[in-house]
């Protein structure tokens, strides 16, 4: 065969010959754009780099992490600035990540192919969520109590002010999240004291944050950071905070402060009866009621009303309430001088026998020491002593 014949016949098979292969990239860069490609997406969906954080999802914190080494990397800049057409590797890092230079392209890839090759971030397997590692961090945290001995009697004083209305139980908000030194709060059904507020201190977020030393009624403490009990308050619906009389909830006397709601008034009462035994002790007894009205119209007919004696009264004083149970108080000015009850009973308009529950022989002085006791959380520790006609330690 003549070699043009050949070199026909070679063309002709050529035809049917198989493409050369082209060079295309290593695996390791595929890799690295890949993971590169998924940090882009990320910055589509929320219009910003991501970034550094706690409170951030764990993929962007991930996220983060790999593009802060990415742009440290030559290597990776060089391979990628064709392709960031959003101008990531531009950037400064955010300072919390780790800049190793040693870390080698390969190594990343590895790193960035995990985060690559999820299909769906929600299917993410075996990790927990940011909330489940600081819920376990702040189980764990929690120790015995030392000196919970000193703090027992505090816990006890404040159940009872709960028990009587002294202290109301609030909803969290976003509105009223501050911690102080001294608050009370309900945390996951377990009342906790905030013993004391730590110094301020940088977070990897630049915010300021504090730590705290809790004790817990159980008789436990932790010393969590100030924004994780706030987040605590958070996934916890029913926290709440235990408002004390201390705080400005109880406004005796005076004028009330712009942000308090009037919950009433107590008001104390002199009879001018001119039954005997009234007219004699005229100065002594007293009637101790709340209302959530005026007092003038609560005892408008007061005449013709066998609680008020069927007698006219006067009104010897008032004190304003705000944020307290209206209720609660009345029974508990009741419970404290049901020994100096008067005991008496009169026939009403028709015809009937009464006995008014809501007068009391107690010194109008007293009745005003009680409500200061009432207002400085130390009536707890005090009963009254009839004989005495003074309020005296339980």
């Amino acid at each position: 065969m003549r070699k043009t014949d050949l070199d026909d016949l070679a063309a002709e098979l050529g035809e049917f010959a198989p493409p050369e292969k082209k060079k295309g990239r290593p695996a390791s860069e595929e890799r690295v754009i890949a993971g590169f490609e998924e940090i882009q997406r990320f910055t589509e969906q929320h219009g910003r780099a991501p970034r550094h954080g706690e409170d951030r999802d764990i993929f962007e914190r991930l996220y983060a992490v790999r593009l802060d080494r990415l742009r440290a990397l030559p290597d990776c800049r060089a391979l990628l600035e064709p392709l960031d057409r959003q101008g990531l590797l531009t950037g400064v890092p955010a300072g919390t990540a780790s800049e190793d230079g040693a870390v080698d392209i390969d190594e990343l890839a590895a790193e960035l192919g995990d985060v690559a090759s999820a299909s769906d971030i929600t299917m993410l397997r075996h990790v927990r969520t940011s909330a489940e590692k600081r819920a376990a961090e702040e189980i764990a945290d929690r120790k015995p109590c030392e000196d919970f001995d000193a703090f027992k009697p505090l816990f006890e004083r404040v159940q009872t002010e709960v028990k009587t209305g002294l202290r109301q139980a609030q909803p969290i908000d976003a509105r009223n999240r501050a911690v102080e030194a001294g608050d009370f709060f309900v945390l996951d059904g377990v009342m906790l004291y905030v013993a004391d507020v730590g110094k301020p201190l940088k977070t990897t977020a630049r915010e300021v944050d504090r730590r705290l030393r809790l004790i817990f009624s159980n008789g436990t403490e932790s010393n969590l950071l100030l924004r994780s009990l706030q987040r605590a308050f958070y996934d916890d619906p029913a926290a709440r905070r235990l408002v004390s009389p201390e705080g400005g909830q109880l406004s005796f006397g005076g004028e009330l402060e712009t942000d308090d709601v009037e919950s009433g008034t107590i008001y104390v009462l002199r009879s001018l009866s001119d039954l005997p035994y009234v007219a004699q002790n005229r100065d002594l007894i007293h009637k101790i009621g709340v209302t959530g009205g005026r007092v003038e119209t609560r005892i408008a007919n007061a005449e013709h009303d066998a609680t008020y004696l069927l007698a006219k009264v006067e009104v010897v004083a008032t004190y304003k309430l705000a944020g307290i149970n209206r209720t609660r108080m009345e029974h508990l000015f009741h419970r404290l001088f049901a020994s100096a009850r008067l005991d008496i009973t009169i026939d009403d308009r028709f015809g009937h026998p009464v006995q008014p529950e809501e007068w009391f022989l107690v010194p109008l002085f007293v009745i005003d020491e009680a409500v200061a006791r009432i207002k400085d959380g130390s009536i707890t520790g005090y009963v009254y002593d009839r004989g005495a006609a003074k309020l005296v330690r339980a």
